[in-house]
């Protein structure tokens, strides 16, 4: 086997330049673990908030509990957000033998507390001995636990979900002063954040390298949703950003790397493969199989061949509340209703953010609820003055400059007829209000399952 270059991994395996996930972190997850697309879950319109009783509901067979079927251990370190207001809803209730992370959607990378309470465990145990200690840090000093004490004649999986580079902007200042020519102070964290999860992926993958694993391993590395310009984020020359379903909200960073498990490697891979997609995969190349009737579709041969995709069209979303809707089939892009407020191309930020204080937009994390947890509910924007329908030929215009909607009547009716078909399946969101038995004022100042 030839020594892996840990100093460029992705150049050394397969780069993906069309892997789409959804908006928002809750449906990519959701779509990461059940195969299914959110809209069939009920977890399409909104992440899941703290006080919130939602949950990925225990009908979906998870990736893990399909991948302990056929003889895998299985890990998972850093964040979940899939639910846990039931402990039947939590990481080892789902598959997983081990759980290192927090439950929420995001919280202070150093005092792990979102609002007023303490969200970290190990397992089923509240960790309240890690205050100040920067999450990436402590993920990988357990990722590298795991791999030192796993035997690599067993099979294993481990889902490692980092905070990075989600708000709020925090990361050491060894990492910020790395780019000290960027005077945004946003930008200037993110890029510093990047930076913080390019060493602890590299941290790890050279544990992995030092205990035998790199004789039969695959890597994947994929992100969850476009970024957001207000905290730093950019997604030029894409259209949009995080929560649209714009490309800049949907179109992931993702790629593929295997010392011995790829026979093509070292180029840009262009076909089309979904975020559910990962689940049929993963079970394909462990010898599993998924259950009839998800949506995800195994793309191992693509991957590990550079054959056609299996896939020619897919789901952005469906959302019945938004009113929203967009599919993608072959070269086509339908939009139903409002894509969401990040509408523009925004440009990488220079000194300041003050074009984007007045931007039109979905959520502002910069303000505060009554409750003082940073605002992340969406805004519903089922009323709106934007075309009904909007239709882009991604391959021509992958920026989706140029509605071809009134050009091409006949393709928009086809796509309305195909999501018509589609939303035959949607499952109404599952969306709860606010429940005050979850607050933490009631178990010790700990975000803590068994109040539904």
């Amino acid at each position: 086997m030839k020594t892996p270059n840990l100093d460029n991994l992705a150049n050394q395996g397969v780069i993906l330049n069309s892997s789409y996930v959804q908006p928002l972190c809750t449906p990519s997850r959701t779509a990461f673990m059940s195969g299914y697309y959110p809209y069939r879950t009920g977890l399409q319109h909104n992440v899941i908030l703290p006080w919130s009783a939602a949950y990925l509901r225990r009908n979906y067979t998870l990736l893990p509990e399909k991948l302990k079927n056929v003889g895998y251990n299985t890990h998972m370190i850093g964040k979940w957000h899939l639910g846990f207001c039931n402990w039947n809803y939590t990481p080892t209730y789902r598959g997983f033998d081990s759980f290192y992370g927090y439950y929420n959607g995001q919280e202070d990378y150093y005092s792990h507390k979102i609002m007023f309470g303490l969200d970290y465990r190990d397992d089923k145990k509240v960790v309240d001995d890690k205050e100040g200690v920067y999450s990436a840090f402590s993920y990988t000093e357990r990722a590298k636990k795991i791999i030192e004490s796993h035997n690599t004649s067993d099979p294993m999986f481990l889902y490692l979900a980092f905070q990075d580079v989600h708000a709020p902007l925090q990361v050491p200042k060894r990492f910020e002063d790395m780019y000290s020519n960027i005077n945004d102070k946003n930008r200037r964290i993110y890029s510093g954040m990047v930076s913080a999860l390019d060493e602890a992926v590299g941290n790890i993958t050279k544990s992995l390298v030092q205990n035998g694993f790199m004789d039969n391993i695959l890597i994947v590395f994929t992100a969850d949703n476009g970024g957001i310009p207000t905290f730093g984020g950019n997604n030029l020359p894409l259209r949009g950003a995080k929560s649209t379903l714009w490309e800049g909200g949907t179109k992931g960073a993702s790629f593929v790397y295997s010392p011995t498990l790829l026979d093509k490697t070292g180029y840009i891979n262009t076909e089309m493969m979904h975020a559910t997609d990962w689940f049929a995969t993963f079970l394909d190349v462990a010898g599993g199989q998924p259950e009839k009737g998800v949506d995800g579709i195994s793309q191992w041969d693509m991957l590990r061949t550079g054959s056609p995709s299996k896939r020619n069209e897919f789901i952005y979303n469906i959302d019945e509340i938004n009113k929203n809707a967009a599919i993608r089939y072959g070269d086509l892009k339908l939009i139903e209703g409002s894509a969401g407020r990040f509408n523009d191309w925004y440009p990488v930020p220079t000194s300041n953010l003050e074009n984007f204080k007045t931007a039109d937009h979905i959520y502002d994390l910069n303000e505060k609820t009554d409750l003082g947890v940073e605002h992340f509910e969406i805004e519903n924007i089922a009323e709106s003055d934007e075309p009904q329908y909007r239709l882009f030929n991604i391959t021509a215009d992958p920026t989706e400059h140029f509605d071809i909607a009134d050009q091409f009547p006949d393709l928009v009716t086809k796509l309305k007829d195909k999501l018509v078909e589609y939303k035959k399946l949607l499952v109404p969101a599952f969306d709860p209000s606010f429940s005050p038995k979850s607050l933490p004022i009631f178990y010790d100042g700990v975000w803590t399952p068994g109040w539904c």
